[in-house]
């Protein structure tokens, strides 16, 4: 068996098992992030690593999210503050993670790294991740978890900002106490976070009439009724690859496979501190940013959908290929022209050309003649192909963009350009988890951006073209495409031009229009998105050394960008696109 049907095999193996711990047959899931707390009735795990070492801690996380949908019910919400909610959101996890450790031994182990390596992952002492996931850890280090240095770090952390002292040490034992009983364990997380301040006193009393906490589940029902609803279930789970114990033979699952290091690792999900952040444009605000995502386009599905997606754009390229073939044999001609070097002759010193020694032969007194090698004026480049991915580049639109995107990224490969492609939409239709926690904390006036954004990475720069090509179908995956927050994406894909070493910097946009999102529309200006574009812009072209192009599908979008072309018909975006490129690198 392959590689890749091992890891496959894994990957289902691992999320039959969280649907037979859960007993909630419903789970779907997808590959990507998992979130914290897990949505309801679904789970994201990432791809199965390459390396040995690092399958207990992915193991740890599909352990965690089989254990939140076992023992987690919905309850009573809490009107709470986002550094409150954040706290109470990390003592649940901490107590299904606790009760399943307990009670499924094998995957103790796995928890345990899981835990250690999200730690490793925090460096941000001052941010809200790390310090609420300190009481995580905080609640772990009580049952002698075997945590790392790095675990040790946040919980002395967490400690020191909200001085917890030896008064707490009660509430912690009240919790372990009631790790079996959910609603008396949430009573003294409630108690803990007014000790910390973070919440006022009778917050338990307070009758809620908002909506469900982010993350919180919707629809499991308590085990007695989900097992009387699974006794009658005929659906096949596989479980061959995992024992009683939740503990994955794992040598018998990927027997025969190398041991070889992880490749193309996630990128970190905050953004890059530059002069060129959002948050530098004045009158700009995000709710919060806690929910937001950057993920690569191989996360977003599984292996055989790739290929069913890679086989469908294929199809898509073939009525283009003649048409679009020559152009780009034009543009790499140029570039290869530009890129060649030249020989100075008749030097008196350099390398011996050996074409004139007839002439000392011929005349032992003629003196030898020697050459230099010069490189023409070509400088070192980079183009990032920006694509808008909101819904209304569905269908033709999205179809040429994905089709230009690869005929184009693989002829600057071949010429020694770097090129990065990238997408932007969101993660829901009208607003997603940060909706729902502005809505929980009184929906005030003027929040700013209210939805969870998704930036996707369907190649970077350093990666190679034969291993990112295969999921750029992604583009065409069925809702994908949802609303569009264009400032920001420009904002994030300016940044990561910003730190290449490369001389020259290229940025093409491909939208169809203007930026949409109707949670943040709705609840701010109407043209609270729309100025934020023009503003940053203005900034990258008037300070930054990035040169910012533009292709409009069907909208004119030169009254954003001041570079830009329009096309009214989506066929012509392949040749636009490409003769624009030319008339870049001939200047």
């Amino acid at each position: 068996m392959s590689w890749t049907k091992k890891r496959e095999r894994l990957h289902e193996a691992a999320v039959s098992t969280i649907r037979a711990i859960s007993k909630n047959k419903k789970i779907s899931s997808n590959t990507g992030l998992s979130q914290r707390p897990p949505t309801s009735d679904h789970v994201a795990l990432p791809n199965v690593p390459r390396s040995f070492k690092d399958l207990n801690n992915w193991r740890g996380e599909s352990d965690f999210q089989a254990f939140w949908h076992l023992f987690h019910n919905k309850s009573k919400d809490f009107q709470l503050t986002l550094p409150a909610r954040m706290i109470f959101n990390e003592l649940e996890i901490a107590r299904v993670e606790l009760l399943g450790s307990s009670k499924y031994l094998g995957s103790e182990r796995n928890i345990s790294e899981y835990t250690n390596s999200r730690s490793n992952e925090l460096e941000d002492e001052k941010s809200l991740n790390f310090l609420s996931y300190g009481a995580n850890l905080w609640l772990k280090e009580f049952m002698n978890f075997d945590l790392s240095e790095n675990s040790k770090n946040i919980i002395s952390k967490f400690i020191k900002k909200y001085k917890i002292d030896a008064s707490a040490n009660k509430i912690r034992e009240n919790l372990i106490k009631n790790l079996d009983d959910q609603v008396s364990f949430e009573k003294n997380a409630i108690q803990f976070l007014q000790k910390l301040d973070l919440v006022k006193e009778n917050v338990e009393d307070e009758e809620n009439n908002f909506e469900e906490a982010p993350g919180s589940t919707d629809d499991i029902v308590n085990e007695e009724e989900t097992t009387q609803e699974d006794s009658g279930i005929e659906e096949k789970i596989d479980l061959k690859d995992f024992d009683g114990d939740l503990n994955v033979d794992i040598q018998d699952a990927i027997e025969n496979i190398d041991d070889t290091s992880i490749e193309d690792e996630i990128e970190s999900l905050t953004y890059p501190n530059n002069d060129f952040q959002t948050s530098y444009i004045d009158d700009y605000s995000i709710y919060t940013s806690n929910f937001d995502e950057i993920i690569d386009a191989k996360d977003l599905v599984t292996n055989e959908e790739s290929m069913r997606l890679r086989n469908q754009l294929d199809n898509l390229i073939k009525p283009h290929i003649s048409t679009i073939g020559k152009l780009a044999n034009r543009l790499q001609r140029l570039l290869l022209a530009k890129q060649n070097t030249s020989w100075n002759f008749n030097l008196e010193e350099g390398i011996l050309d050996n074409s004139r020694l007839h002439r000392v032969i011929a005349s032992p007194g003629y003196p030898l003649s020697f050459k230099e090698e010069t490189e023409n004026d070509f400088k070192d480049t980079i183009v990032t192909l920006l694509i808008d991915n909101s819904g209304s580049m569905r269908g033709r639109s999205i179809s040429l963009a994905a089709i230009c995107a690869d005929i184009i990224g693989s002829t600057l490969e071949r010429c020694q350009v770097k090129t990065e492609i990238l997408g932007f939409t969101t993660k829901h239709w009208k607003g997603g988890d940060s909706k729902k926690l502005w809505i929980i904390n009184g929906s005030r006036s003027n929040p700013g951006r209210l939805n969870d954004i998704r930036h996707i990475i369907y190649k970077s720069a350093d990666n190679s073209w034969r291993r990112s090509r295969k999921y750029f179908g992604a583009m065409l995956r069925e809702g994908l495409l949802k609303e569009n927050v264009d400032g920001e994406a420009l904002a994030w894909s300016h940044d990561r031009l910003l730190k290449r070493h490369e001389e020259r910097k290229i940025l093409i946009v491909i939208s169809d229009g203007a930026p949409v999102d109707d949670s943040t529309l709705s609840a701010n200006r109407e043209d609270f998105l729309d100025n934020h574009l023009r503003e940053f812009i203005s900034k990258i072209e008037k300070d930054s050394p990035v040169e910012l192009q533009a292709i409009g599908i069907g909208h004119d979008v030169t009254k954003y960008y001041k570079n830009a072309l329009t096309i009214n018909r989506a066929e012509e975006l392949g040749e636009v696109l490409l003769e624009e490129l030319t008339k870049l690198f001939k200047d």
